[in-house]
């Protein structure tokens, strides 16, 4: 009798099965090896994203409150032309201080303002489109792009009330039948070529570039609705320091310079 058949034929079936045969220690160490390194790769690959999205995170909180600061407090300026040099150059970053007038001070005389000059200096126009709107504004209150085209630098040289003149006998322009002194003009220019004579109505501002010759002001807005004044509503802003570049960087030399 063949005792051994059925055991034997069991053995075949029970290798024939889905069990899992025992593996050697060599083979145990391998896989063991093999699943710690997937392990550590994968939790690099957390860290680095981890990683990632903490400077994402930041980038955007940083970005936001730089763009709140420029809003309500301090707003870089990119200076476009030379309308105000030697004050300001071509490429200066002007910081402009939005607190300056935002409790209840006025512009004075020879304070170095930037307004929007819309509806004064420029007519009312659909401007950009509102994404382009957008992504340029942040840009400029960011001091990365030229500021808007409604947007402009000038000196107050007259206040509401005050009755502006040029030019005097000599040859200069007179506020209230004092003559101006003005040291900040460009080299060589004449206070003004244009003559003219106004009255400032309150709450507007008569304001005149450095650079007399190369500025476009109150004076080119004379015979136009408004005559060159600009709303004091209107005013964005004193511009109390040059931040960039370094070798300027300081007061403007305004009032408050």
């Amino acid at each position: 009798m063949d005792t051994e058949a059925p055991h034997t034929q069991r053995g075949h079936s029970s290798s024939g099965t889905g069990e899992e045969r025992p593996r050697s220690a060599f083979s145990r160490a391998r896989g063991a090896g093999a699943d710690g390194e997937t392990q550590e790769a994968g939790a690099a690959g957390s860290g680095r994203q981890l990683t990632w999205r903490r400077a994402g995170l930041l980038g955007v909180v940083c970005t936001v409150f730089l763009l709140l600061f420029s809003n309500f407090v301090v707003q870089p300026f990119l200076i476009p032309s030379r309308s105000m040099e030697p004050t300001f150059a071509v490429g200066d970053r002007v910081l402009v201080n939005k607190l300056a007038y935002r409790f209840g001070e006025q512009p004075r005389r020879g304070d170095l303002v930037v307004f929007d000059g819309t509806g004064s200096f420029v007519p009312e126009s659909a401007g950009r489109g509102p994404v382009g709107g957008l992504v340029h504004g942040a840009a400029s209150a960011l001091g990365l792009a030229e500021p808007s085209d409604t947007d402009f630098v000038k000196r107050v040289v007259g206040v509401g009330g005050d009755d502006v003149v040029c030019c005097d006998a000599g040859g200069r322009v007179a506020v209230n039948g004092v003559p101006l002194a003005e040291p900040y003009l460009y080299p060589g220019d004449a206070p003004s070529t244009v003559p003219f004579r106004i009255v400032v109505p309150l709450g507007t501002l008569w304001v005149m570039g450095d650079h007399r010759s190369q500025s476009r002001d109150s004076r080119d807005h004379l015979g136009e609705p408004g005559g060159g004044m600009v709303p004091v509503e209107k005013v964005i802003g004193r511009a109390d320091w040059i931040g960039w570049p370094l070798a300027r960087s300081g007061g403007t030399g305004g009032r408050h310079g």
